[in-house]
Parts: structure tokens; sequence; C-alpha cells
């Protein structure tokens, strides 16, 4: 029987999700030697030398951080601060991970809306200590969509910062635009300016390399050959469009990885634009958790890069679309050549 994610329910424990905090499996291996700079972007090669440096920096924070003094304490250290700015697909999560892979035990490593997700699962205090022992925090995709969100993340991270954490991130916006053109609100603008002090921003640009030499958007398959692919494909879910974004709807964002763990591939009938803003904002989180399992994607209906209304794209959280969009591209594109 033709399994659809809509019959899964996961729990997801509040305790785990600190342990569940390290870079998705795509970026298991990788490291700084295995990032190849595009010899037509200088800002690329100069950025995996600073992250370098910035992993050595850690590791000397961690252990000054652990020493004790004469009377049995530990010095007050302060965490050093990395952020990756650039495009889509120009390589800042592989840098990111790397960052995480050479810095020592214990570690975390997790997307912006993780990072919410888990101080909302485990309340601001005890996700302060949880992480305190940290050398580093890594966050990719940081981005302050919401005036709540960016104090209770400028909050935290000061507080880790001031416990000797130190914290890189990646995003698309260089921390004192963060917010910019969408809240005027004078506490969200001070706010920001506490995060841009916190790190030393890098530039790192490019095109993105999830496009480079590819085709368009593939077509949108037949119902019927979507029914008869997802048929033939051991693991995969079948699930209407409509439907499992009403199941979204259900589930906390926290627990959209658990919802696809051990799926092979996924297939989805009758996609459309969505104009909903709640509703496209689980479309991305999904896209995120889908791309960081690399779990292909098939569809039927409107194309992926129509996922999105023209009046959505043009909207505040314009990148979080455009990236969701790259990723969905990414992992449809991998469907079809695997098919």
């Amino acid at each position: 029987m033709q399994e659809r994610l809509v019959d899964r329910h996961p729990e997801v424990p509040a305790d785990q999700l600190v342990a569940q905090m390290v870079p998705p499996p795509m970026f298991d291996e990788v490291s700084f030697a295995s990032y190849i700079p595009d010899p037509n972007e200088p800002s690329q090669a100069a950025a995996v030398a600073k992250a370098g440096r910035f992993a050595e920096q850690v590791t000397a924070i961690h252990k000054a951080a652990n020493k004790k003094s004469l009377f049995g304490k530990k010095k007050p250290v302060s965490g050093a601060g990395l952020y990756l700015d650039g495009g889509f697909g120009v390589g800042k999560t592989h840098l990111l991970a790397s960052i995480f892979h050479s810095a020592p035990a214990p570690k975390s490593f997790g997307t912006f809306g993780e990072l919410t997700n888990l101080v909302g699962a485990l309340g601001f205090n005890n996700a302060v200590e949880r992480l305190a022992g940290n050398s580093v925090l890594c966050i990719d995709e940081f981005e302050l969509d919401d005036p709540g969100d960016t104090m209770l993340v400028s909050r935290l991270l000061t507080e880790l910062s001031a416990r000797g954490v130190s914290i890189a991130a990646t995003s698309n916006t260089l921390p004192g635009q963060l917010g910019e053109g969408r809240f005027a609100a004078q506490d969200f603008m001070r706010e920001i300016k506490k995060l841009g002090a916190i790190f030393e921003a890098v530039r790192v640009d490019g095109p993105d390399y999830r496009h480079r030499d590819l085709p368009p958007a593939p077509e949108p398959t037949s119902p019927e050959s979507l029914v008869e692919r997802a048929s033939a494909t051991p693991h995969s879910t079948l699930d209407d469009f409509d439907a499992l974004l009403k199941h979204l709807s259900t589930l906390h964002p926290s627990k959209y990885g658990a919802l696809i763990s051990g799926v092979s591939s996924v297939y989805i009938s009758g996609v459309h634009p969505v104009t909903d803003q709640a509703v496209a904002l689980r479309i991305v989180v999904l896209a995120d958790r889908l791309y960081d399992a690399s779990i292909p994607v098939t569809v039927s209906g409107a194309k992926l890069d129509e996922i999105f209304s023209p009046e959505m794209i043009e909207g505040g959280y314009r990148k979080k679309y455009l990236r969701a969009i790259s990723r969905l591209l990414a992992l449809s594109r991998f469907e079809a050549a695997a098919a």
C-alpha cells in the first residue's frame, strides 16, 4: 500500500532537539579542503581562509573558557563571531559545516528556524544552559523576519557569547541590514544593531552552484505517471498537495524532519501556487528538511518554481521563498536524473 506523509504523526521529545543539531547528512564529510573556490570569484578563496582561521580561534577560545583560575573558577571569555553573507548556492553551508567539524565538542548546528524552535520547545533559560557549554553554535540561513524572533535570538546569542560560545552564521543579508524595509519599530532596529556587533561579516560571491549548467524547472509529471512512479519506488510517499498542506498545519515545524524520516522519495499531486503566507512558510520549512535529507521531489500540477504566487515572491519573505524554490528544483532534478 502506498505510504502517505499525511498518515504520519511524529513525536520528537524536547530533550532530543539539542542532540539532533548537527549538519545535514550531505555535509557529513565536507571540510575546508573539499571546498573548491571558483577562480572567477576571489571572495570564495578569501572566505575559506577566513573560516579556517575562525575555526582555530573557536578552539583557542573554548580552551581558555574552560581553563580554571587558581581559585577554581572559570575565567570569563567572550566568544567570537563570523558571518558568511552571500547569495544562494555559493557554498556558505559547506563552510559553516566545515567550521562545525573542526570545532571541539560540544557544538551545535542548525538553521535559524530550528534554533527558534529549540528555544520554544525547551524554554529560554533551559536552552541557554544546554548550549552554554558549546565551543560554537553554527546557524544556517540566519533570517530575521519577525520582531519577536529578532529580540529572542539577539538575547540568546548575547548570553551565549558572554559565556565563551563562538557564533558562526550564514545568511543572504549582512547583519546590519537584517529586517531592513520590513519593520520600523525602534526596538527591532536596536536589536539588529546588537546582532551586527557580534559578527565579523565575510562576503561570499558567485552563481548558484545548484543551477550551474542545469535546465529550467522540469515540466510536472502527469497525475497517472506520478502514481505509477510512486508505486514503483520503495519507501516513497504520495500525497495530495492540499491535504499535505493541511497536515503540516497540525505539526510543529520542529517535527518536519521526523515526518520525512526514512522516506526515499516524495511525490506530490495537484501542486498549485500558494497565496497564504502561513502556508507558504510551512512549505519553506519542509523544503529545507527535504533538502537536508537529499530526498527527491516529483510533482504533478504546477511547476515547482510557480509554487509561490508572484505577490508572495515580491513580499517581505522573498528570500525565504527563493531559497525554497532553489532547493526544490535541485531535488526535482536529482529525481529526474535518478529515474
